[in-house]
């Protein structure tokens, strides 16, 4: 009996150390969404890493040394980049600006006043109006580029700035995201308290409304920005005139060439690293309102 006992008693401490030496089940398969997110964040910072390494390379030092190994001409890269048929590089870089900046900005104002009208006002046909709008963030970019290209040729607009802001004006994501925010943020005592004291609906939006919609406006502006910034398929059917071209094309066009010129494939990873470095510095400075002002305000109201 006392030999048995002991024997029990030494197999369940061994089985309750052999417990404890393990990993709980549960820290386990936390391991799993953490692996899977660093292998993500691996995927999309490599090409950048590529990016910033292959600007510092001259054209020889770029197909004849380690892929991941610094070079030493980062400054002749700049120069040439600046001398390239004087400095268009700099007006590709204006043009994007320019058509980020302002578009994002007008997107951002209808965002704004479509998105708080179909969350505050009920009428008839609303439900309709936003479920079309559902369907234009599911519609892919390219089935409108054609549309769109007509409609401007149709008005005479093709090859000018305004071919490529005036598509970028609704955003059907963007109104969608300021409807669910305003209809988080804005509480509808609040608006009918506004009402009550003679204040009209435009001064109740200006003056109520749309400061408690601004982490959410920041993120529609955010995401815009980048959306133009990017943008590639419609400068490239409604633009002819390089000096009108943003930077995704003007660089698209130096690829081309560097098929024939090789040296200019240094100017293009040097422009494509100048490219990246407005974004990097637009998230910096807008971060904070972007996603957690976003959940908070939802959480206040």
């Amino acid at each position: 009996m006392s030999s048995l006992a002991v024997q029990k008693a030494s197999s369940a401490a061994s089985a309750t150390g052999t417990a404890q030496s393990r990993p709980p089940l549960r820290g386990r398969i936390a391991l799993v969404p953490t692996i899977t997110l660093l292998l993500g964040a691996i995927y999309c910072l490599l090409p950048v890493a590529w990016v910033v390494i292959a600007s510092t390379k001259s054209g020889s030092e770029l197909f004849s040394t380690f892929t991941f190994l610094p070079g030493s001409g980062f400054t002749d890269n700049l120069h040439d980049l600046n001398a390239y048929r004087d400095g268009i590089y700099w007006q590709w870089m204006a043009n994007s600006a320019l058509y980020a900046v302002l578009g994002a900005l007008l997107s951002m104002c209808v965002s704004a006043f479509s998105g708080y009208a179909l969350a505050t006002y009920r009428f008839r046909g609303r439900e309709t109006l936003f479920n079309v709008l559902l369907a234009g963030v599911l519609m892919p970019p390219i089935i409108l580029a054609i549309p769109q290209y007509l409609l401007m040729a149709k008005a005479d607009l093709t090859d000018s700035y305004w071919s490529v802001l005036l598509p970028q004006v609704l955003s059907p994501y963007g109104v969608y995201l300021a409807r669910i925010y305003a209809a988080a943020a804005v509480p509808s005592d609040v608006v009918e308290a506004g009402r009550m004291d003679g204040a009209s609906e435009w001064r109740i939006f200006t003056r109520v409304a749309l400061p408690m919609m601004v982490p959410g406006m920041v993120t529609v502006f955010l995401f815009q920005f980048v959306a133009i910034w990017n943008n590639f398929l419609l400068p490239y059917i409604m633009l002819s005139d390089d000096e009108k071209f943003p930077l995704t094309l003007g660089l698209f066009t130096l690829l081309e060439q560097g098929a024939n010129t090789p040296a200019l494939y240094t100017l293009v990873i040097t422009g494509a690293f100048l490219a990246v470095i407005p974004l990097v510095a637009l998230f910096l400075v807008i971060q904070r309102f972007w996603s957690l002002d976003l959940l908070s305000g939802a959480v206040k109201s």
